[in-house]
């Protein structure tokens, strides 16, 4: 565990010297970044052993990847000269780290993991009720760690700060129904749509435009991806209840569901929002079009 302990220190490390080389950007030294850009990728391809284990070989192959991007990203601080490119670059910091870093730090403060977790799913088992789906409610919460599932009043970890626990979910609460019976249904952190919230706070909140245009932003886009997730675990869970018997490949419903077809309709719904983003802050699709240049993708054509 100490060594997990070091892995996170060395990505908060990266996080900050990103967050800081982006504060300072008229000091136009890149050195700061250079070294952040390393360190958070060596966090994230730490990572992709974990997810290997799980048998999750996209996120493996993303994470595996990380490493050669920050050093790329890294090596392309220190020779940018100056105009948009140099903008976007310096972009990019702010973004990594003001989105990185509160998930980062949610994931690793006990308490905030289960109190996002029991914001949403609180949220999901209400609507389910008044919307007269169903009756369900929320169960234990449990903690995975190397001797088994602890319930969470009777953990006795670090709750402000640790990386002893186990499992790709290490936080879970049971979804019950109204006879107190399980329904097989676990909410784990991932069903927060945490994730690509921050994403879009990381990316709007660095931009070097007018406040009142980024809480426009904001307000567009947070609030829109919360209320779409309550509806995708919503019919989720409506789906594992009442298709009790469907199978596809060996997959329950809920499996099929939750592992591709909502992800197909979430990445959908993720980039029809990044296309009005684009439309809203055109400055926002001008720094990641100078930022795929050297993949050659979205690169305007040459007459």
């Amino acid at each position: 565990m100490e060594q997990q302990s070091i892995i996170a220190v060395i990505g908060a490390i990266g996080l900050v010297l990103l967050a800081l080389s982006w504060h300072y950007r008229k000091s136009n030294n890149p050195l700061l970044a250079q070294i952040g850009w390393v360190l958070v990728s060596l966090y994230f391809f730490a990572g992709s052993w974990k997810y290997f284990s799980h048998q999750d070989y996209v996120l493996t192959i993303m994470c595996m990847l990380a490493l050669p991007l920050g050093i790329g990203m890294s090596v392309w601080e220190g020779r940018v000269e100056d105009g948009r490119t140099k903008d976007a670059l310096i972009w990019s910091r702010g973004a990594m780290a003001y989105a990185g870093g509160p998930y980062l730090l949610i994931a690793h403060v006990p308490w905030l993991s289960v109190l996002a977790i029991w914001f949403v799913a609180s949220q999901v088992a209400l609507f389910y009720r008044i919307s007269g789906t169903g009756d369900i409610q929320l169960g234990e919460t449990w903690v995975q760690t190397e001797s088994g599932r602890v319930n969470w009043d009777s953990w006795d970890g670090n709750r402000w700060f640790t990386t002893e626990t186990f499992g790709e979910f290490p936080y879970q609460t049971e979804l019950v129904a109204g006879d107190g019976t399980l329904i097989g249904i676990n909410f784990v952190l991932a069903c927060t749509a945490l994730q690509s919230m921050v994403i879009f706070i990381g990316a709007i909140s660095v931009l070097d435009l007018d406040w009142r245009r980024k809480i426009r932003a904001l307000i567009f886009t947070v609030p829109v991806i919360h209320i779409l997730n309550i509806f995708r675990n919503v019919g989720l869970i409506w789906m594992h209840q009442t298709y009790t018997s469907w199978s596809y490949f060996g997959m329950s419903v809920f499996e099929f569901g939750h592992n591709y077809a909502s992800r197909f309709v979430s990445l959908f719904a993720m980039f029809f929002m990044a296309l009005i983003m684009f439309e809203i802050l055109p400055e926002l699709h001008r720094h990641i079009v100078r930022l795929l240049k050297p993949l050659g993708l979205l690169q305007p054509k040459k007459t």
